[in-house]
């Protein structure tokens, strides 16, 4: 596993050729099963899976989440090369921003729903990192997790739009046995917390409507962002303390389904 520490040097490999089919797959480190599967997904797909680790700053609304984000680069490299991924780019914020953020991608209408409209200038952040990241990498295929359902949805959008030559490929939540997607952000919660955390994923299944189900969270102590249906998804977005935690469920065909639990209308 090469291990590329500049945008430079990784698009010098880029260019060598040889790399076949690419397979990318963007996170902020602190990688778990959920990330794991998606590095599998593209180890299966493509000729050369590769993974970027960089905690992107402009995307953070609030300087203490940014703060409190786990680092844990040594473990993630290990589960990396594990995993059989091919190159890690690892890029600081003045190569991916030499503008100094000057220049940016916006989206005008679902990214101020949801986390956007309790995120101020979150999901700018996060689609200008990922058309820098793909303009670098140059993938057929880039893999996201769709526990970020509303970030799927923009990327895709921005693809589109932008007639960039790439694959986006939503793949399944994975969740721990109680039920709670995983999320790097897992990882901030005590140990009472980390127990209470489950009741969010079960209430987004609930029989209920959204003002019911974030008024049930609202009395097991959830501070609730919002609990929001849209076409046949709802949405949530939750603190335990000061960890947000966010997690959608489908709405399909008379079951509201999470992960491998149905419950029946």
């Amino acid at each position: 596993m090469k291990v590329c520490t500049s945008v430079s040097e990784f698009i010098k490999l880029r260019k060598a050729g040889s790399l076949g089919r690419i397979g990318f797959v963007p996170t902020m480190g602190a990688l778990h099963i959920g990330h794991g599967s998606l590095i599998e997904r593209s180890v299966k797909e493509s000729d050369t899976t590769i993974l970027s680790i960089y905690v992107n700053p402009t995307q953070f609304d609030n300087v203490d989440d940014l703060a409190n984000y786990p680092d844990k680069n040594s473990a993630d490299l290990e589960l990396a090369e594990s995993l059989n991924v091919d190159v890690v780019l690892m890029p600081t914020y003045e190569q991916l921003y030499p503008d100094h953020y000057r220049y940016s991608v916006d989206e005008n209408k679902f990214s101020q729903q949801l986390c956007g409209a309790h995120r101020q200038g979150h999901f700018t952040g996060v689609l200008t990192v990922v058309m820098k990241l793909l303009n670098i990498v140059r993938p057929s295929s880039a893999y996201f997790g769709e526990k970020d359902q509303q970030q799927l949805r923009l990327i895709e959008g921005m693809v589109d739009s932008f007639f960039l030559d790439c694959q986006v490929i939503g793949c399944d939540t994975v969740r721990d046995d109680d039920g709670l997607a995983l999320s790097s952000r897992n990882l901030n919660l005590t140990v009472e917390q980390r127990r209470k955390a489950p009741v969010f994923s079960k209430a987004l299944t609930m029989l209920l409507n959204d003002d019911e189900v974030a008024s049930s969270l609202s009395d097991d102590g959830f501070k609730v962002d919002y609990i929001q249906t849209i076409g046949n998804r709802r949405y949530g977005a939750v603190f335990l303390g000061q960890v947000r935690l966010i997690d959608n469920v489908e709405l399909n065909g008379g079951l509201i389904k999470c992960g491998v639990n149905e419950v029946a209308q």
